[in-house]
C-alpha cells in the first residue's frame, strides 16, 4: 500500500526531471552561444574605438577619402545585406519542413556571403599593391584590423553554413540541426549589424 502510493509522486518527479533533462541542452546551447554574442560584441567594441582614436593617424599617407572606392563597398554592403534576407527565408523554409527550399536558400547565401569576402579581398590586395597595407600608417593598421576582423568572421560563418547543408543533407530538419540553424542565423545577422557600423563609421565618414 504504501509502495503503490509513493508511485505517482515517484513518476511525476521522474517525468519533470526527464523534462528537465531533455530541454537542458538546447536552453544551455543558445545560453553559451548569447554569452559568445557578447564577447564578440566586446571585440568589435574596442576595435571601433581603436579605429575612432586612430583614424586620422595618416603618417603623411592617404586617408579615406584617397582609398576608398564607395560604389564598390556599396555594392558589397548590398550582398551581406541580400544575404541577411536569403537566410531568413531558409528559416522560413525550416518552419515549414521544407528541406530542399532551405537548402536552396542557404545555398544563395552562401553565395553572397563568397561574394562580400572576394570584393573584400580584391580591395585588400588592390590596397596592399599599391603600397597602403597596414604598416603604412596607424589609419591603415586599426583599418585592415577592424574589417579584416568582421571577414574573418564571415569566413568562419561560410564554412559553418557548409558544414550545416552537409547535415542538414544527410540528416534532415531534425532538433538539432533547427538548433544549430538558429545559431548561425543569429551569428549571420550580427554580422550584418557590425558590418552597417563598419560602413557607416569607416567608409563614410572616412570618405567626407
Amino acid at each position: 500500500m504504501s509502495a503503490s502510493s509513493h508511485t505517482p509522486d515517484a513518476e511525476r518527479t521522474g517525468s519533470a526531471f526527464m523534462m528537465t533533462t531533455e530541454h537542458h541542452p538546447e536552453s544551455s546551447t543558445y545560453l553559451g552561444f548569447w554569452l559568445y554574442l557578447m564577447s564578440d560584441c566586446l571585440l568589435f567594441a574596442g576595435l571601433f574605438a581603436t579605429f575612432g582614436v586612430l583614424g586620422h593617424s595618416y603618417a603623411g599617407g592617404p586617408g579615406g577619402a584617397e582609398l576608398f572606392d564607395l560604389p564598390t563597398v556599396a555594392l558589397n554592403t548590398t550582398f551581406l545585406l541580400c544575404s541577411s534576407i536569403t537566410y531568413g527565408m531558409a528559416m522560413i523554409a525550416v518552419q515549414e519542413k521544407r528541406k530542399h527550399a532551405a537548402l536552396l536558400w542557404l545555398a544563395i547565401t552562401g553565395l553572397f556571403g563568397c561574394g562580400f569576402i572576394t570584393l573584400e579581398l580584391k580591395e585588400f590586395v588592390h590596397l596592399i599593391l599599391e603600397g597602403n597595407g597596414p604598416q603604412r600608417s596607424a589609419f591603415l593598421s586599426s583599418f585592415f584590423t577592424l574589417v579584416g576582423t568582421h571577414g574573418l568572421h564571415v569566413t568562419c560563418g561560410l564554412i559553418w553554413l557548409v558544414t550545416l547543408m552537409f547535415q542538414i543533407n544527410r540528416w534532415g530538419l531534425n532538433e538539432t540541426t533547427q538548433r544549430r540553424l538558429m545559431c548561425l542565423s543569429l551569428f549571420w545577422h550580427f554580422l550584418d549589424v557590425i558590418w552597417i557600423g563598419v560602413f557607416s563609421f569607416v567608409y563614410l565618414l572616412g570618405a567626407m
